[in-house]
């Protein structure tokens, strides 16, 4: 099969970590990308470095994609994805943006594009329940995610996923069928999604 990765784009407590780790038990292949994180806050799931690292990396034409949220910087470099594909690895890469999805998914390997979706009230209980400190400022991400959709919502997808009605191994064997088929990316119903 030609060398592919998965884009989990959604809100703050959307599933993405735990489809993550269920993506991982069907397939041994897939593996979490850990984005380079720059700043304070978590540090499990990222490559902990510096702003001016990440910043060599923007000049050396080596970053897909860069953002900055809850204090601390973030990107995506080629060199990690490479590395993985060149491993046979599928990488798994986050996303809370749709630029970044769509910067992601224009390197060169085929992508599965999948949207997790959940309402308000889930993502709250969810950051509620394993203890996240900063719940207002993640709140304040979804309503940033939900309108970053409303922005973009001829962007196209392979997968729309409401993490509220399926389980997260569920989720999981649906974005496995759509890699192991192939499923293109298409315009979906976003507004539709997201009343």
């Amino acid at each position: 099969m030609s060398p592919s990765g998965v884009v989990l784009y959604g809100p703050p407590g959307s599933g993405k970590d735990t489809i993550a780790v269920e993506l991982a038990k069907l397939r041994p292949e897939f593996a979490l990308f850990q984005r380079l994180k720059a700043g304070p806050g978590r540090t499990t799931g990222y490559r902990i470095t510096t702003a001016e690292h990440i910043e060599a990396l923007a000049r050396a034409g080596e970053v897909l994609y860069r953002n900055s949220r809850y204090e601390a910087e973030y990107a995506i470099d080629r060199g990690e994805v490479s590395a993985l594909v060149d491993s046979g690895r599928i990488p798994i890469v986050h996303m809370g943006q749709v630029a970044g999805a769509r910067a992601v998914a224009a390197h060169p390997i085929r992508w599965v594009r999948v949207l997790l979706w959940c309402p308000e009230d889930v993502t709250r209980q969810r950051c509620q329940g394993r203890g996240d400190k900063d719940l207002d400022t993640r709140l304040k991400v979804w309503h940033e995610t939900r309108q970053d959709l409303l922005d973009h919502a001829a962007e196209p997808w392979s997968l729309v996923i409401r993490t509220d009605q399926l389980s997260a191994s569920q989720a999981a064997q649906a974005i496995d069928d759509a890699w192991l088929a192939g499923t293109p990316a298409e315009v979906r119903d976003i507004r539709g999604l997201l009343r």
